[in-house]
């Protein structure tokens, strides 16, 4: 069956419901609304979600998700085999619906192949009888991404869903706490973030060298404050560059588990961060946040946070949603000078710097 709308079925009230995740950071914390509205529709169902294993730490800081089935797929290979044996295992845990949020063929034939009856997706590449709840959005004025996942929760429309919930993560004070003392950092001295990675591409990311300024600026006002450095392996080279500017920072990029990294974001004062998934987390645990954007629209993917800034020069080649900057001259990065960061920054961070009493509570600050 393959219907453009609502799929004409009844699914047990006790039925699993699957979500299939997308392969970014960032875009998996944007799709915890869409969990939230899930659960409120359907209390008694559980909601497993099928990600890649990077993805995992993500997925346990969202108290609606039952069951993380971990995929372990190559990029850019079909594998066929596996993902058979992946939907026979599906097929074993009785799942109702599914909820497809990347738009590629592949990431809709495991559901197919599982049969789980109601299969709900954007059409994206083409996929006709592989979903039978089919979504449409709108070309010419995409949604953000909050709202393109959450619509999925809803029967296709073409208006966008309003009065959503902001992402949102959870882990306990433990383990930022252990998070801190694991990293060697003070858990009672001021914590500031910064993110200068992005994986996307060098057009999403702030010069390295504005990064090692604006730490300068952070350590003149606030000199009690660690400025810790986080990212993965890949961006070791960017965040060496931050420390040839800032000796002081602590540069943590590769020395840390995703799982870590979330802890110590939960923990943080204030994080600056490019248009990356550890933004993202940043916003969804309401921390202080200023986001630089240059290749990419602040409106579709902003920070959620009550204190935040998204700092975007908005010239008239941006957003070129490109990897690398098609004109080889980075301007809407490279004209965002440090001192406009800083003085989005600065209100954010803790006026009085003196050691504070330990965290108590289980949930984020």
């Amino acid at each position: 069956m393959s219907v453009e709308g609502t799929a004409q079925m009844t699914t047990p009230a006790t039925a699993r419901i699957l979500v299939v995740a997308p392969n970014w950071i960032g875009d998996a914390v944007m799709a915890e609304p869409l969990l939230r509205l899930l659960k409120e529709i359907h209390p008694s169902r559980p909601i497993d979600v099928l990600s890649p294993a990077l993805l995992s730490p993500v997925w346990r800081a969202m108290p609606h998700v039952d069951t993380i089935l971990e995929t372990r797929f190559r990029s850019g290979s079909l594998q066929l085999k596996a993902r058979w044996q992946m939907a026979r295992q599906l097929r074993r845990r009785g799942y109702g619906d599914v909820y497809l949020l990347p738009n590629t063929l592949k990431s809709a034939l495991v559901p197919w192949l599982a049969r789980i009856p109601r299969r709900v997706g954007y059409l994206g590449e083409n996929r006709y009888g592989l979903l039978n709840v089919i979504h449409r959005d709108d070309p010419v004025a995409p949604r953000g991404m909050v709202p393109f996942y959450a619509a999925l929760a809803m029967p296709p429309s073409r208006l966008a869903p309003a009065g959503l919930p902001r992402p949102r993560l959870t882990v306990s004070a433990e383990e930022t706490e252990r998070a801190m003392i694991d990293q060697g950092l003070a858990p009672h001295r001021p914590l500031v973030v910064f993110a200068p990675g992005a994986e996307f591409g060098s057009a999403k990311r702030w010069p390295a060298a504005y990064f090692g300024q604006l730490a300068q600026s952070v350590r003149q006002e606030n000199p009690d404050a660690q400025i810790v450095l986080l990212g993965s392996a890949k961006d070791l080279p960017v965040t060496m560059e931050v420390a040839r500017w800032a000796p002081e920072v602590v540069s943590l990029a590769g020395s840390t588990s995703l799982a870590q990294a979330i802890a110590l974001i939960a923990r943080a004062d204030a994080v600056v961060s490019n248009d990356s998934g550890l933004l993202h987390v940043a916003s969804a645990f309401n921390r202080p946040v200023v986001a630089m954007y240059g290749s990419t629209d602040p409106d579709y993917a902003p920070p959620f946070s009550d204190m935040a800034a998204a700092i975007c020069l908005h010239l008239p080649c941006s957003p070129c949603r490109q990897r690398e900057c098609p004109l080889q001259h980075h301007k809407c990065m490279r004209d965002m000078l440090p001192d406009q960061v800083w003085q989005a920054l600065r209100p954010m961070l803790p006026a009085d710097t003196v050691q504070r009493a330990p965290l108590t509570s289980s949930t984020p600050r």
